[in-house]
């Protein structure tokens, strides 16, 4: 488990009252009364030779259904997740409208050990939250990408 990697991007848009975030809420019946936690940066598994960047991109259509916006892209870094599992992180600006995510599907036994394979949306949901309400919800080996993310945009002035 430990050489898993994943990679995703983070959109960010700036209000009036600050700058405010896109999330994923994770699909499937393991998480469907769940919001604390329950949160991602959209992202996805990837191997080498496949470069994260590109991985970042593509796991972004298929979660969401949507291609990616162009860019520039801001690295934020990556981070060890409780699992092990290393994920990469770019953010980009982009003012996505929630209604046009079309969530790609995985499929899986459900209930557990009744024989039944069932189709689920990898995310049932995205919505914009700010910096604070995003922290609250996100799963926390993410949280650290929201800090990077304020660092970087305050450098940048």
């Amino acid at each position: 488990m430990a050489g898993r990697r994943s990679a995703g991007l983070l959109l960010y848009r700036r209000r009036a009252g600050g700058v405010e975030v896109l999330l994923a809420h994770m699909g499937g019946p393991l998480w469907a009364r769940r919001d604390t936690g329950a949160w991602s940066v959209p992202k996805g598994e990837y191997a080498p030779p496949e470069e994260a960047r590109d991985a970042a991109r593509r796991e972004f259509e298929e979660e969401l259904g949507i291609p990616p916006p162009a860019g520039p892209y801001l690295a934020l870094g990556e981070t060890r997740q409780a699992s092990g599992k290393v994920v990469t992180v770019w953010a980009v600006e982009s003012d996505l409208d929630p209604e046009g995510v079309v969530p790609g599907t995985f499929e899986m036994e459900w209930p557990r050990g009744s024989g039944t394979t069932r189709s689920f949306p990898e995310i049932d949901r995205v919505a914009w939250f700010t910096p604070q309400g995003a922290a609250e919800r996100l799963v926390k080996g993410q949280r650290v990408f929201l800090e990077r993310l304020a660092e970087a945009l305050a450098a940048a002035g």
